[in-house]
């Protein structure tokens, strides 16, 4: 009879919140299988546990699969961790999960913390509907249509960002939303935890040194955009258009396509507003 791949969730800063359960099964399982093994031990010598580990990430999941699939089937057990919180929630996992569904192994959640969760629970805002996003992409193409699904999203939107990339993130969500509402949470369940609250401006006054992994919590919903129901003229639309093609290098197709997107347009409206502007001033 084939094992069981267990999900584990673990502690996100604070060793104080594993579950008895993943105690359990962490200490029951034939082999851990972590992100990081150097990360992993600490947790492991907190509650003396001994089971073996190996490595399992993005650049060798492919390859390592193949052998904890052995594994599996032949009647031993595997716990999947990531360096903190669920794994495959924007960490690896996902490849090795599959395969076992698709050999019919059966694969068993072990639900605990994870830093999208928990900084939406604290955040006030109303979040029975929200968009998980992950972290924002670095290159060009894909970072705008990254943010053209965040200005699609309502009425929340929940991502992660490094802290190095972090304000120029914030920016550019003001740019696309407005000066809207955030909750940031930073070093979340670990001795300097922090919570920022307020207006996106508020928040980089706040943020002026950023360290540690953030998870953002956008209120959507609030923006100013999102309240006025009324389409900007087409100086305002210029206008707009001119400060996003400052702030970041991308083909003017994708900034007019994150305008139509924003203000519910089709690209050919907001380009051609963007030409009536200039052909009222010349």
């Amino acid at each position: 009879m084939p094992g069981t791949l267990f999900v584990v969730a673990t502690p996100i800063g604070n060793l104080e919140d594993l579950t008895m359960r993943a105690l359990r099964v962490l200490r029951e399982v034939s082999v851990i299988a972590a992100e990081d093994t150097r990360r992993t031990s600490h947790l492991l010598a907190r509650y003396a546990i001994q089971t073996p580990m190996t490595s399992v990430h993005e650049h060798n999941e492919g390859k390592k699969a193949a052998a904890l699939l052995a594994r599996l089937a032949a009647g031993e057990s595997v716990a999947l961790v990531s360096d903190a919180g669920t794994p495959t929630i924007s960490d690896p996992g996902q490849h090795l999960i599959r395969q076992a569904i698709d050999a019919g192994i059966r694969v068993e959640p072990v639900p605990g913390p994870n830093a999208a969760i928990a900084t939406l629970a604290v955040s006030g805002f109303k979040a029975d509907s929200f968009t998980f996003l992950g972290f924002p992409p670095t290159r060009s193409k894909a970072r705008f249509d990254w943010f053209a699904k965040l200005a699609a999203s309502a009425p929340v939107a929940v991502f992660y960002e490094a802290p190095h990339r972090v304000r120029r993130t914030l920016e550019e969500v003001r740019s696309v939303l407005g000066d809207c509402e955030v909750v940031i949470g930073r070093e979340l369940t670990k001795k300097h935890e922090e919570l920022v609250r307020g207006p996106i401006t508020t928040a980089l006054k706040a943020i002026l040194e950023p360290v540690g992994e953030f998870t953002v919590v956008v209120n959507i919903g609030q923006s100013p955009e999102r309240l006025d129901i009324k389409r900007p003229d087409d100086a305002a639309i210029q206008h707009e258009f001119g400060e996003m093609t400052e702030s970041t290098r991308a083909p003017r197709r994708q900034h007019i396509a994150l305008l139509a997107t924003k203000y519910g347009m089709t690209a050919n409206d907001v380009y051609a507003a963007i030409e009536r502007a200039k052909k009222s001033v010349e």
